[in-house]
């Protein structure tokens, strides 16, 4: 028999003589009610064959009396007053659609200064007669650190059902800056009781002081799922439902043209970004880092966000020569490869981390850089393509030696395992096996051999079985989902397709959906960050910004694919507020007051245009561990896909959301389609790059009858709302004289 806290027993044992609901409502599929307790206001969700799930909407130790109830149409409120303090209960359930979601909010306004050493948690299964120590389930996935509050999770005893529970952290911000709590590891639990429990308050609330104290959001499939692709496209499916009715923050207009020529300049001129080995200027991995010898992941990160943003200026950059002639001193004649470290350095590894001795390689290096070198091949680069296609040879040998699951590290020469998994029972580098399929594609669209398209199939098929925990580094797992979907365009089969949606699964799984407006959390956003380790204490300003450019490069191979709806309006809205977040890794826009002085590498300047590594918890300073030269990519990754230049106008338009298709031929109408879910919106504006007005125009989205309207902004600038999934056109009325000033 499975064990249970007091609060359980009491609450299993009071519904059992309650009589009357305060509150009913039926749908489909459910029977929701509410009851009050000796100690609790509790939703009861009953499906049709009995299956129970509680939800305790709020709790006051000796009790409470209900002071007001106020029921409409959707839901009921409650006013609750207690010993110690009022609360405010709002309960809704929305069945505008298939899936039923109940959202509960709870305030609270002690009358006296209050401690909370302890507060049950919010979610109690029990089986159909009311007994929670008959009941079963499977947690699928849950909160890790300071990622959203959630758990996903199948009910198995009654087998019946599949629930989301997510719980809007934001709102609890204001409790944790009054008892200097986090929001970490604060949904979670053992079967029977889960959910969501208050952090004990180190300083207590102030009397008088009103706090939420709970905005818990509840979807509800009723089926559970069997197989992994069901899984994780009903995850999906769940996550996009709570997305559309949670409180979401607004964005911001960044000037990204002048973020990039700030940063431009501080890579080129800052000598903290730079070392000299054997006659070449190499990248630092971290500003005044001189320590660690140069690698070529991080050479070939910097290069490519440089291509994007050459090809959409047409400048010609001479830092870009100054890496290309760098780069083939880290091939490797005996070994027939390219080398994470430069050969010429790797004497001044000293191998205080377990990967920074000779011949080491952590297995996600070998293949990055190997992508990053295809890609320039693509464009033409000849000696990009001859570094590629040596090495692919030694990539597909390793690759066979581990039979496609590859371990943490391991030595180059004799392919000797150095660290075999994460931790213990773990597993190795999951994701590498789609990040190395991705490097096969490349190879085959390259040179047209099958054999490579033969490679990339083997690897990806040893994906299935991992779910959730796919996820080992969230710009690995990204490219991998894009492989996967163009192994689906080639050949058709559905598994591929449906091992993309795990892998972008597990990339939501690991994300921020709330803001962390506390501490120094206040002085940055962090809704819909994502997270770089499966296992990472913080955000990372290099993974966000390649994950940004994967899932831009995921939509353009998804067109002319009927992916699920939840993918589109999700990868939509991870773009639109990354634009908004990533400008805050910049130093400058932060108060040095929270910038970490003893840093674990190199150093911060806090006056420096190139990223921190790390945006941590509000409690932490930020970064602890280094400015990464490696995530100068944000900038240069962002203007070319957010900012579309009009031939012969002086503005361009910004859309902080994916588009495509986009036509500006001058004398004709502007038009691009919008991309995402057309139920939200996103900003497009018309931004000034000249000392000329923006000329008069009309905007208009297709199907809708009148134009839409703009607002003038700062500097001259003209902001429009439209929505997703539309399609866009732009009439310009008077035509400017001066020629377009590419930014």
């Amino acid at each position: 028999m499975k064990s249970m806290s007091p609060w359980a027993v009491l609450a299993s044992n009071d519904l059992a003589v309650v009589e009357e609901p305060l509150y009913s409502n039926e749908t489909k599929n459910y029977t929701f009610q509410v009851f009050q307790t000796s100690d609790s206001i509790l939703v009861e969700a009953r499906m049709l064959n009995g299956a129970i799930s509680l939800f305790r909407c709020a709790y006051s130790p000796g009790g409470f009396d209900v002071a007001e109830k106020q029921v409409n149409a959707r839901g009921i409120t409650l006013a609750l007053e207690g010993v110690y303090g009022k609360q405010t209960v709002d309960i809704i359930i929305d069945t505008d659609e298939d899936i039923p979601v109940l959202r509960y909010t709870t305030t609270l306004e002690p009358t006296t200064t209050l401690d909370i050493p302890y507060w049950p948690r919010d979610i109690l299964f029990t089986d159909k007669s009311g007994k929670p120590e008959n009941s079963a389930g499977k947690i699928h996935a849950s909160q890790w650190g300071t990622r959203s509050g959630f758990l996903y999770l199948s009910q198995m005893r009654p087998k019946s059902e599949a629930i989301l529970y997510l719980q809007n952290l934001t709102a609890i911000s204001a409790y944790c800056d009054q008892t200097e709590t986090s929001l970490g590891d604060t949904v979670g639990g053992e079967w029977p009781e889960l959910g969501f429990s208050l952090p004990p308050s180190k300083k207590p609330l102030n009397a008088g002081k009103k706090v939420t104290i709970s905005d818990a959001f509840i979807a509800f499939k009723a089926q559970a799922p069997e197989s992994e692709a069901e899984v994780m496209e009903t995850y999906l499916t769940l996550l996009s439902r709570i997305y559309l009715l949670m409180p979401r923050p607004d964005t911001r207009y960044h000037s990204w043209p002048e973020v990039l020529e700030n940063g431009l300049k501080d890579l080129i001129e800052s000598p903290g970004c730079w070392s000299q080995v054997a006659g070449h200027k190499y990248f630092n991995a971290y500003v005044s880092d001189y320590e660690t010898p140069p690698e070529i992941m991080v050479q070939l990160a910097v290069l490519l966000p440089l291509l994007d943003y050459v090809e959409w200026g047409g400048k010609e950059l001479e830092v870009m020569k100054v890496i290309k002639e760098g780069l083939p001193a880290f091939y490797n004649d005996q070994l027939g490869t390219i080398m994470r470290w430069l050969p010429a350095a790797e004497d001044k590894l000293k191998g205080e981390e377990e990967q920074k001795v000779p011949l080491v390689m952590d297995s996600w290096y070998l293949h990055h850089p190997l992508l990053n070198l295809s890609r320039l091949a693509l464009k033409g680069d000849k000696v990009a393509k001859t570094l590629f296609l040596d090495s692919l040879k030694f990539a597909i040998k390793v690759a066979r030696h581990f039979k496609y699951k590859w371990p943490v590290f391991y030595k180059m020469d004799t392919l000797e395992v150095i660290k075999a998994e994460t931790a213990d029972g773990k597993g190795g580098e999951k994701d590498v096996a789609g990040l190395y399929a991705h490097v096969m594609l490349q190879a085959f669209e390259l040179t047209k051999e099958k054999k490579y398209l033969a490679e990339a199939e083997k690897a990806a098929r040893t994906l299935e079985g991992y779910g959730f925990e796919i996820f080992y580094q969230a710009n690995n797992t990204a490219f991998s989902a894009g492989a996967l979907l163009r192994l689906f365009k080639i050949t058709g089969k559905k598994l591929y397709l449906e091992l993309s949606y795990m892998c972008l699964a597990s990339i939501f799984r690991n994300t921020q959906l709330w803001d962390c407006n506390y501490g120094h959390g206040k002085n940055f956003p962090k809704f819909f960050a994502l997270y770089p380790l499966n296992d990472a204490p913080y955000t990372a300003a290099y993974e966000e910004q390649e994950v940004f450019c994967a899932l831009h490069d995921y939509l353009y191979h998804a067109k002319g694919v009927e992916i699920l709806p939840s993918v589109k309006l999700l990868v939509a809205e991870f773009i639109r507020y990354i634009v908004d977040r990533a400008i805050y890794y910049y130093p400058p826009m932060l108060p040095t007051e929270m910038l970490e002085e003893q840093t674990k590498t190199g150093e911060v300047d806090p006056k420096l245009w190139i990223a921190l590594e790390d945006l941590q918890d509000g409690w932490l300073k930020s970064g602890t561990v280094g400015q990464e030269v490696y995530g100068a990519g944000n900038a240069f990754g962002i203007l070319p896909r957010h900012y579309l230049q009009i031939p012969g106008e002086a503005f361009m338009v910004y859309v902080d959301y994916p588009t495509a298709d986009f036509t500006a031929v001058r004398g004709k109408n502007i038009s691009f389609q919008v991309l995402g879910d057309a139920r939200l919106e996103c900003r497009m504006m018309l931004v000034k790059t000249g000392n000329l007005k923006i000329p008069a125009v009309e905007v208009r989205v297709k199907g809708q009858k009148k134009h839409v309207e703009g607002k003038p902004v700062k500097g001259g600038n003209l902001e429009f709302c439209i929505p997703g999934d539309c399609q866009v056109s732009i009439k310009i009325f008077e035509q400017s004289t001066i020629k377009h000033n590419n930014h």
